[in-house]
């Protein structure tokens, strides 16, 4: 049955990969942490809803089972369609998610030195990305402008929060 939903952003990446050729969930899965995991997260039950929901709508076909059961999916003209109309329609607004944020909104509920490992952490954690980045986009250069654009962003985010990191007051970090 070929019905018409509005498409979500998740859905609409699962698309732009099938762009590629046909893919196992499994695949799609792989496809997603390696190609926009750092920004944008996809569990493997939304990858199978999604696909389920998307071959309802006729915008997906499964395929026969392989290895283990696995179905690869490939695009039909109806999800090219939906696709280039949910990528003609532009991003909408970005939601600002840092769960760091909300730890240090609520930082005085913390003891001062549980707060300061959590921030050094989660710095951290910044600066192995920052590294994972610039490794990425010396791998890349000169082969895909838009993956290349994609990781200037990851690089300048995690410089932008790792400035963030070291301008915070020494009363919220300990010191640190």
């Amino acid at each position: 049955m070929v019905t018409t939903r509005p498409l979500n952003p998740t859905a609409a990446s699962l698309l732009g990969f099938l762009h590629d050729g046909p893919q196992t969930g499994w695949d799609l899965v792989a496809a997603a942490e390696l190609r926009i995991g750092a920004f944008w997260t996809l569990t493997r039950s939304q990858v199978y809803r999604e696909l389920a929901a998307m071959a309802d709508a006729g915008l997906v076909v499964a395929g026969e089972p392989g290895p283990r059961d696995r179905r690869p999916h490939s695009l039909t003209d109806a999800g090219r369609k939906a696709f280039a109309a949910w990528l003609e329609a532009g991003p909408g607004a970005e939601t600002i998610r840092v769960p760091m944020l909300l730890t240090v909104t609520f930082g005085r509920h913390l003891e001062p030195g549980r707060r300061a490992e959590i921030i050094v952490a989660d710095r951290q954690r910044h600066q192995r990305r920052l590294v994972a980045y610039r490794d990425l986009s010396a791998a890349l250069e000169g082969t895909d402008p838009y993956a290349e654009a994609t990781i200037a962003f990851g690089v300048a985010y995690e410089e932008a929060a790792l400035a963030w990191f070291d301008a915070l007051p020494s009363e919220i970090t300990g010191g640190r």
